[in-house]
């Protein structure tokens, strides 16, 4: 059973940096598209950003020009930049992908779609 894991959340003061992972555990060939999402207390779960295979990026408007997604094949690993962080962007952190098993899997576009247990994110002073 594959899983995703998240990393690199904690407390962070207003206007700082995290620097979020998203791997799998098992072996696995590679992710195709993967999505940011998280979750505020007492809110419901929203989209964040979007990496696809070929690595165009989308965001949400509130983290457009703080947010950063980008990937690294090799490693298979999808990382969200975080920079000038507000109080508002606290809550769990969660990695969606589609994931390949093989590469036949790969060329054939067969995933899996897993969701991680996500990583805490609190900005406050």
């Amino acid at each position: 059973q594959v899983q995703l894991v998240e990393s690199g959340g904690g407390l962070v003061q207003p206007g700082g940096s995290l620097r979020l992972s998203c791997t799998a555990s098992g072996n696995i060939f590679g992710f195709g598209a993967v999505n940011w999402h998280r979750q505020a207390p007492g809110k419901e779960r929203e989209w964040v950003a979007a990496i696809t295979s070929g690595g165009r990026t989308t965001y949400v408007d509130s983290v457009k020009g703080r947010f950063t997604i980008s990937r690294d094949n090799a490693k298979k690993a999808v990382y969200l930049q975080m920079n000038s962080l507000k109080p508002e962007d606290t809550g769990v952190y969660y990695c969606n992908a589609e994931v390949y098993r093989t590469y036949a899997d790969s060329v054939n576009s067969r995933f899996l779609r897993p969701w991680g247990q996500g990583t805490q994110v609190t900005v406050s002073s």
